[in-house]
């Protein structure tokens, strides 16, 4: 998703191959738009689409899709786990699946745990040991030690950067559970959905208890612009990835991470553009494809910044 340099996409390049597709090697000097993407037909994922069925669009210029992957790509997942004191059940109930969940991931895919309320803390480093993880989800009802008081956006912001220092194997996904209560501090949507961009990552969301999505603001209410809303669902929707509201953490957990492992990776050669400028990009479907699933939906990231 994010610009970056393709030498850290040697591995990717040579998994192509097992698409039954042929796509040219990068030179170590081209940058590539990593974009990861989800296709939906109403409830039902749509799978076993290829390159040819996807149509990329850079400030309205379609792209050459240069690298396609499937499911044969690994993924690493952070989980991130509100423990303010309001989600003690809905984590109880995400442990309780969390083995059976972890369960659909192949070989090669990693999971982490992040914890946060006012503070974070990485409780499992990336593994692929789904036992550790579930223990560490178990364990997270008892956590005391992160403050008061529910830090979205900075949680966010940190679980993106823990992110980012891992080497890039494959796709990157975030799984946020929280109630989306709270206020953000001097640190707007824009700051975190660039830190997500930097990171590669879709995030995703399950939000329970009685979070909603904020309402938009009214002209002419007078607001403090130093506090605003979390608004997972907003994060999720730019990034790509889905939020969901749910009375359960356990199902939505395990369909969220089935769902995980049936997203299509695209990688084109990155437009020339100024450093830290904004871009946008349109994922949609080919129009061949589009005559096949004629009410499909296309989850991808809405743009990056240039590096």
């Amino acid at each position: 998703m994010l610009l970056i340099l393709v030498s850290a996409l040697a591995e990717l390049t040579l998994r192509a191959g097992t698409s039954q597709e042929t796509y040219p090697t990068f030179r170590a000097d081209v940058t590539v738009v990593r974009v990861d993407a989800q296709v939906v037909e109403g409830n039902r994922i749509v799978t076993g689409l290829d390159r040819r069925d996807f149509a990329v669009w850079d400030e309205g210029r379609k792209q050459s899709v240069e690298y396609f992957g499937r499911d044969s790509e690994p993924v690493d997942l952070l989980l991130l786990l509100d423990v303010s004191g309001s989600m003690r059940r809905y984590l109880e109930q995400m442990a309780a699946v969390a083995r059976n969940a972890l369960a659909q991931l192949k070989p090669g895919d990693r999971v982490a745990v992040m914890l946060f309320s006012r503070r974070t803390q990485v409780r499992e480093g990336f593994t692929e040991n789904y036992g550790e993880v579930a223990r560490e989800i178990k364990d997270a009802v008892r956590e005391k030690g992160l403050g008061a008081g529910t830090a979205i956006n900075e949680s966010v912001i940190a679980a993106a950067g823990y992110v980012r220092t891992q080497p890039v194997k494959g796709r990157r996904a975030i799984v946020i559970l929280t109630d989306n209560q709270g206020l953000n501090y001097r640190l707007p949507d824009e700051e975190v959905l660039k830190a997500l961009f930097a990171a590669d990552c879709v995030l995703n969301a399950i939000v329970v208890g009685s979070g909603e999505r904020p309402p938009p603001r009214r002209p002419g209410l007078e607001l403090n612009p130093d506090f605003t809303p979390p608004d997972v669902f907003k994060l999720a929707e730019e990034t790509g990835g889905e939020a969901v509201k749910a009375d359960r953490a356990d199902k939505s957990f395990q369909e969220m991470v089935e769902r995980l492992r049936t997203r299509y990776s695209l990688h084109y050669r990155a437009p020339d553009a100024p450093a830290g400028s904004y871009r946008s990009i349109r994922v949609d479907l080919s129009p061949q494809a589009r005559q096949r699933h004629r009410r499909a939906e296309v989850r991808a990231r809405k743009g990056y910044h240039v590096r």
